[in-house]
């Protein structure tokens, strides 16, 4: 890969760079160089920029700095040069004042070299500055021999994505566990609310509207506990590797140096590939990742299918519960509100579902010794981490949080429903209680009410077998 050179004479307002194509003009004091350009011209194709993911950026200057101090613990990179590196590094890692500078289009070939070297570029022109000097000064600071020193995209791109999952995965965390707190909130409000739980959308046996939230609780957080264990497969990287993992043009011990600083830097304990040649053909951690995105949405789309349910009518559904009611439903029915948050988090959980198949496949279409499709990984899991914060808060805020309760639909359902009859099974038997159960389909009569007709048990049974505790299981 030429390396990029500036003329000392620059154009007013612009700048000439060239490289193994030929020279290119750019801005004079755009911080991306002509690698970066070409790269703009190039890629046109979902207008989805890098410059929108942030975590993407940091993960960038994180791995760069780390490289850098491991290249001077080695020897091969002056102090000078250190210093101006971790000045361009602080620069992106502290404000998003810089982000714009990486204008380079997530859908690119190359393997994500476009990528490696709009960092490189922007963090040698961030070094510059804090040296005084103009953007394109690169014989003080050059993007390849400096900032990409003993790096390949080839391990610094992979190793990106895994420290940008990981931020990402963070924010993921604590977005659900603050949607957990939501529904363990109204699993304490509601723990008094009878109703009936329900199998196959048929009557089943009665439970509290608060065992309904706090299941939903347990089951996101189940999902939190997932979204953790898969952070190990995150953490093995093949830094070192180079091109295609043997570490040419590596310094020996720049490797376990690289990791380590790392390991500092994001506060997370890197560990290095046990096989550098394996790691940096395979894609398997994000395989693995997004599966467990995947199933975090199966579960969120369900909750959110309940939720639309037990709200449903307001007089010719379910009306167990009421939503907020965020906004007028129908442009031609009056009165019309509909359940439109947990609606946009099932369309989330959609598309959540889709690009995990996206990257299935681009994880099955590497070839040799690189797989050249990850920018469409990571495109896929960045989007997917960005919609899940947001849908996951959105849930909570607008949704969650305003749930009430209709207490005397829901004891309704239950005085009136054949499904207590279950509650009978230890004193009457199976027979005897489906005889009831028939009787009261056939007459409309209640479970109670034919049981006193024919004296099947005291009223202190009855009290004691029918008692809300009881039925829904709390005694224990």
């Amino acid at each position: 890969m030429a390396k990029a050179r500036t003329r000392s004479r620059p154009s007013a307002g612009r700048r000439t760079e060239h490289d193994l194509l030929g020279p290119m003009t750019l801005p004079a004091k755009a911080l991306y160089g002509v690698q970066t350009a070409r790269a703009i011209d190039n890629f046109r194709i979902s207008g989805v920029p890098i410059s929108l993911y942030p975590d993407f950026i940091r993960a960038l200057a994180m791995v760069k700095l780390a490289a850098a101090r491991a290249n001077h613990d080695t020897g091969a990179l002056a102090r000078k040069q250190l210093r101006a590196i971790e000045a361009g590094c602080a620069a992106l890692l502290e404000s998003r004042e810089h982000d714009h500078q990486f204008p380079v289009d997530m859908f690119q070939g190359g393997a994500g070299t476009s990528t490696n070297m709009n960092a490189n570029e922007v963090i040698a022109n961030l070094g510059l500055a804090s040296l005084g000097l103009p953007p394109g000064s690169y014989q003080t600071l050059d993007p390849h021999d400096h900032v990409n020193l003993s790096q390949s995209t080839n391990d610094a791109y992979p190793t990106t994505l895994h420290v940008a999952t990981l931020l990402g995965n963070d924010r993921l965390v604590d977005s659900l566990r603050e949607l957990v707190k939501a529904f363990r909130a109204k699993g304490r409000q509601f723990r008094n609310v009878i109703k009936m739980g329900r199998t196959q959308l048929q009557d089943a046996v009665p439970m509290t509207l608060g065992q309904e939230f706090s299941a939903w609780a347990a089951s996101i957080e189940g999902e939190i506990g997932a979204l953790r264990a898969v952070e190990r497969l995150l953490c093995e990287v093949n830094m070192g590797g180079t091109a295609i993992g043997t570490g040419l043009n590596a310094p020996r011990r720049y490797a376990p140096a690289c990791v380590r600083h790392l390991s500092r830097i994001v506060g997370k304990k890197f560990t290095l590939a046990p096989d550098l040649i394996e790691a940096t053909q395979d894609t398997q951690a994000f395989v693995v990742y997004h599966a467990v995105v995947r199933s975090l949405c199966v579960k969120l789309s369900k909750v959110c299918n309940d939720l639309r349910l037990l709200s449903s009518g307001p007089r010719a559904g379910l009306r167990e519960i009421n939503l907020p009611a965020m906004q007028p439903g129908s442009s031609i029915m009056p009165g019309k509100v509909n359940p439109v948050i947990p609606e946009v988090v099932n369309q989330v959980c959609f598309k959540v579902i889709g690009n995990d198949l996206c990257v299935t496949l681009a994880a099955e279409a590497g070839q040799l010794q690189l797989n050249v499709m990850e920018p469409v990984i990571a495109q896929c899991i960045f989007e997917s981490q960005t919609l899940l914060c947001n849908a996951v808060r959105t849930l909570r805020v607008y949704c969650v949080q305003g749930i009430t309760a209709n207490q005397d639909i829901c004891r309704g359902y239950v005085e009136n429903s054949i499904g207590i009859v279950t509650a009978l099974n230890p004193l009457i038997g199976y027979e005897k209680a489906t005889q009831i159960a028939a009787e009261a389909l056939a007459t409309g009569a209640g479970v109670v009410e034919l049981v006193r007709k024919h004296k099947l048990l005291t009223e202190a049974q009855i009290r004691t077998v029918l008692n809300p505790r009881a039925l829904t299981g709390q005694r224990r």
